[in-house]
């Protein structure tokens, strides 16, 4: 009875305080009281550091909370500490800012004042970027225990850095039991090196410690920053009743041991490079999944076991044992890989691991698995596949199945009758039903349609932030104008808009008094068949930049560049932003060019550049220009590269160079499309290649035609520290140098003559 007073007297005391600025909110915070509700103003809240360092109870939180959701904006140079116990932060939007080195929301304050039993809900990060993309920080930084973020929506990283990172330094965020549930991750764009992962639990030197993290019910849609979408470096995590769609990545167990890949759907939804599970080290469960369309390959293969190294430390690949993958429905999926990785220092094979009950439907691709060292270690058994496969594998059977549709997904159910048996036996059914809550199925594949709807259902309606629709885009305006002279270009480039501008060339000479700036999406173009002069009336590095985050069209010009005086004609960004830029050229004739034609800066990252039905004459300079990344990090500034459709003629240096150093494996790009091309009459000034690649990841050189260039030197050379993908087909070489290979290079049809 006395406790029973004292609660309602607690509560009837819980006040309701409002602050207006950072000033009264740190005079609340410092006397705040168990169930005292703080209530943030709407408004612009610029520059704000937050530090809340009260401390509620689990039946009397202390919380602070928007006015209204939404309507509190967080920009500038802001962030939030949380480093008190059982606080709750409610409905925060944080956009229009950054917040430097450190995290946007971390559950510490400093080491001393780390956050227990604390949580953020309904809250959004959008587009709070550090301004230099190489400028790296966390969204999210997890300490303490007991911590939760709920309901919350994140879209738009673009710098580099981990979004959430579950830190583990010391005892105090070990076995923490935080819970990542009911959140939307979505839209993060290639980063164009390592570092672009959503969620990482640990780092591979705490690697041997549990966090016992829990990853449930959350949605990530196109999370495409790099290789690993959730990377997992610590033990005894669990990743549960996820949707992944269209995300280029996996989820890795990249270190750390006893994880679990739980009843979570993967649409790849026939995009390059989704998908699914990639398996390293001891213990790990991926169990009841459904994969759909993932037509990633290699290290985004819908399920890879990796080789390990021979007496691994635990921060390199320690050899997968112990693993159980069972009941998964992979359905339209491109091929598994066992033994993925496998090298001269990965070269141990997985052992122990239990394949079971799973399902592998497919109506197009005759290949289930690549193999790619000794699968003794593994155990097949009970595992159904479309009678389109023949992997010649023992616990593989041929089966028929039926189709039924759930949120119009397809779900293989099997025609009775089949031979094959759940064979795992009856320890492992004690044991999943120990680490999962129930055994393991005697039915193979993904449990049921109902599990799998409640999944797709969750993800559509109950994750991310109720208030906030990211899927309302603003009508773009568009602004044409027709320019005879040079300085109405000028003029017109000038003036900061939200429109898309078309520039009209409709004279013939241009004379510009100073470098081009591209602040805006610009489209230059022409109606008139003359030939266009351009000109300069200062040397300097550079006729037209194209800033970060804008987009760059040429159409139908006939441009002559002979009295262009500059290093380049085009250069992205020189300041590193983490902005994405993109060029399109279509149906334009370029002349006497003096200097390179496009030099992608250091640091800047394009999207895309698209060069067709182009024409390329009497150059003298590099003509695209992707080599300034020397640091070996595995930076790259173009994500995809598409020549097509194109002649180059009598070019008096490389048409193409691209670099991308050092060993990393995490990323995709660049990737290269050269096809239907012509060069003739071209050589380069010394024996370098006219096309020269250097760790770009996928290259395709396809219909070609090579005609009286570079005699007695490289026509092309592909050179490359980690694996990639080349295929170079049906081209047609006459009196033109050579091509050197490598390993990762397949030819096919290619002619040569005199």
């Amino acid at each position: 009875m006395n406790y029973f007073l004292i609660l309602v007297s607690t509560i009837s005391i819980a006040r309701n305080i409002p602050v207006k600025n950072i000033d009264e909110l740190n005079k609340a915070n410092k006397e705040a009281k168990p169930g005292d509700t703080i209530v943030l103003q709407n408004g612009v809240w610029e520059n704000a550091i937050i530090k809340l360092d009260c401390s509620g109870t689990k039946e009397l939180p202390i919380i602070f909370k928007a006015q209204t959701a939404g309507k509190v904006l967080i920009s500038g140079n802001s962030k939030l500490n949380l480093g008190g116990n059982y606080i709750i932060v409610d409905g925060l939007y944080f956009e229009k800012g950054y917040a430097g080195n450190d995290a946007v929301i971390k559950f510490c304050i400093n080491k001393d004042k780390i956050a227990n039993n604390c949580r953020v809900t309904n809250t959004v990060i959008n587009d709070f970027n550090n301004s230099k993309r190489l400028d790296e920080n966390y969204w999210i930084a997890f300490y303490g225990k007991n911590n939760r973020l709920d309901h919350c929506s994140f879209l738009n990283k673009k710098n580099l850095g981990v979004l959430l990172a579950v830190i583990l330094d010391d005892e105090r965020s070990r076995e923490n039991f935080h819970s990542i549930d009911h959140n939307y991750f979505g839209v993060r764009q290639p980063l164009a090196s390592n570092g672009g992962e959503i969620i990482r639990v640990g780092v591979s030197q705490h690697c041997e410690f549990n966090s016992n993290t829990q990853i449930t019910d959350n949605f990530f849609e196109t999370c495409d920053g790099e290789t690993e979408i959730v990377s997992i470096k610590s033990g005894s995590n669990i990743i549960r009743n996820n949707l992944f769609k269209e995300c280029q990545g996996a989820v890795v167990f990249r270190h750390g041991n006893f994880n679990t890949v739980e009843n979570n759907t993967f649409l790849g939804n026939n995009k390059e490079g989704t998908g699914g599970v990639r398996i390293i080290n001891k213990g790990q469960w991926v169990v009841n999944n459904y994969f759909y369309q993932c037509r990633g390959v290699g290290f985004r293969s819908p399920l890879s076991i990796m080789n390990g190294v021979p007496n691994s430390p635990a921060n390199r690949y320690v050899e997968v044992t112990d693993a159980v993958i069972a009941n998964n429905s992979f359905v339209e999926c491109t091929p598994i890989s066992f033994c993925e990785g496998s090298d001269t220092e990965r070269s141990v094979p997985p052992s122990k691991v239990y394949f079971e009950n799973n399902i592998f439907f497919n109506s197009k691709d005759t290949q289930l698995c690549h193999i790619y060292d000794d699968i003794s270690g593994i155990k097949f058994s009970g595992n159904l596949m479309s009678a389109i496969y023949n992997p010649n594998i023992t616990g593989f059977t041929k089966n028929a199945f039926t189709l039924t549709k759930t949120t119009s997904l397809p779900f293989p159910n099997p025609v009775p009758g089949s031979s094959a048996k759940y064979i795992i036996g009856d320890s492992l059914k004690t044991i999943s039903k120990e680490r999962l809550g129930s055994p393991l199925s005697d039915k193979p594949g993904h449990a049921s349609t109902k599990r799998l709807q409640e999944t797709w259902m969750n993800a559509v309606s109950s994750c991310g932030a109720k208030w906030y629709n990211p899927k309302n885009k603003q009508v773009v305006k568009q602004r044409k104008k027709d320019c005879k002279t040079a300085k109405e270009i000028e003029q017109l480039l000038s003036e900061n808009s939200s429109a898309e501008l078309t520039i009209n060339l409709t004279g013939t000479e241009y004379v510009f008094s100073s470098p081009l700036t591209i602040i805006n999406d610009v489209s230059l173009t022409s109606t008139q068949k003359q030939i266009i002069r351009f000109s300069n009336s200062s040397n300097s590095g550079f006729f037209i930049q194209l800033k970060a985050g804008k987009n760059l069209k040429l159409t139908n010009l006939n441009l002559d560049l002979n009295s262009v005086s500059a290093g380049t004609f085009i250069t992205t960004d020189t300041s590193g932003s983490s902005n994405h830029s993109n060029l399109y050229m279509n149906n334009c004739v370029i002349k006497n060019l003096n200097g390179a034609f496009f030099t992608a800066a250091k640091s800047a990252i394009s999207d895309s550049i698209i060069i067709n039905r182009c024409t390329f004459s009497n150059g003298n300079g590099v003509l695209f220009k992707f080599d300034n990344e020397i640091d070996n990090k595995g930076y790259y500034n173009v994500e995809k590269l598409k020549i097509t459709n194109s002649s180059f003629k009598e070019h008096k240096d490389q048409l193409l160079t691209m670099l991308r150093g050092g060993n990393d494996e995490s990323t995709m790009g660049p990737h290269l499309i050269f096809s239907n091309n012509s060069v003739s009459n071209s050589n380069t000034k010394t024996d370098l290649a006219l096309i020269h690649l250097y760790g770009t990841q996928y290259s395709l050189l396809e219909k070609n035609s090579f005609s009286n260039s570079n005699i007695g030197k490289s026509l092309i050379v592909y050179e490359d520290a980690v694996r990639a993908a080349h295929s170079i087909r049906n081209n047609s070489l006459t009196n033109s140098g050579k091509i050197v290979t490598n390993k990762y290079v397949k030819e096919k049809n290619n002619i040569a003559g005199k």
